[in-house]
């Protein structure tokens, strides 16, 4: 995208299609060029973390990207998943594949994105949504703060 300047009313937030799927897998490959400073334990590349295609189609996963001047600028996909039996809900919405292009940072692109994937989990009786970041995402973290999300957890490793 060249060096314009997002106007937010105009970015269009709407479900992916297969059609979408060579910027989608750039956007996953930008994801993970991201997140490999904070993960010693990914693989070298090539590595992918998702089917993409698989969860285009399914009835239990919703892909939505943002769309700008007809330019894909964002994405994140809500997936429905089976919780722990000791918890007190069944099903929850696991959100993952949050992406904005560099240039389109900061104007409010992901929390489009986070609002539409709410929408489709609540059209799903689903009550509980989560979703992973790396404990040093400082910048996510705070974004993800910001639309509501609160911290729960920290998963911990021991490496020898």
């Amino acid at each position: 995208m060249k060096n314009e300047l997002v106007v937010m009313e105009e970015v269009l937030i709407r479900k992916a299609t297969v059609a979408d799927l060579p910027a989608l897998l750039n956007f996953e490959q930008g994801v993970i060029a991201f997140e490999r400073p904070f993960d010693p334990t990914l693989a070298e590349d090539p590595i992918s973390y998702y089917d993409l295609r698989e969860m285009i189609i399914s009835e239990d996963a919703e892909v939505l990207v943002g769309e700008y001047l007809g330019e894909l600028i964002a994405s994140g996909y809500a997936q429905i998943k089976t919780a722990k039996a000791y918890l007190n809900f069944e099903k929850y919405a696991y959100l993952g594949f949050m992406f904005t292009a560099p240039e389109s940072r900061g104007k409010g692109v992901n929390k489009k994105i986070i609002d539409g994937l709410k929408a489709w989990s609540i059209a799903k009786n689903l009550k509980e949504i989560r979703l992973t970041v790396y404990e040093e995402n400082e910048n996510a973290i705070k974004a993800y703060e910001k639309v509501g999300f609160k911290k729960h957890i920290i998963e911990m490793r021991l490496e020898d």
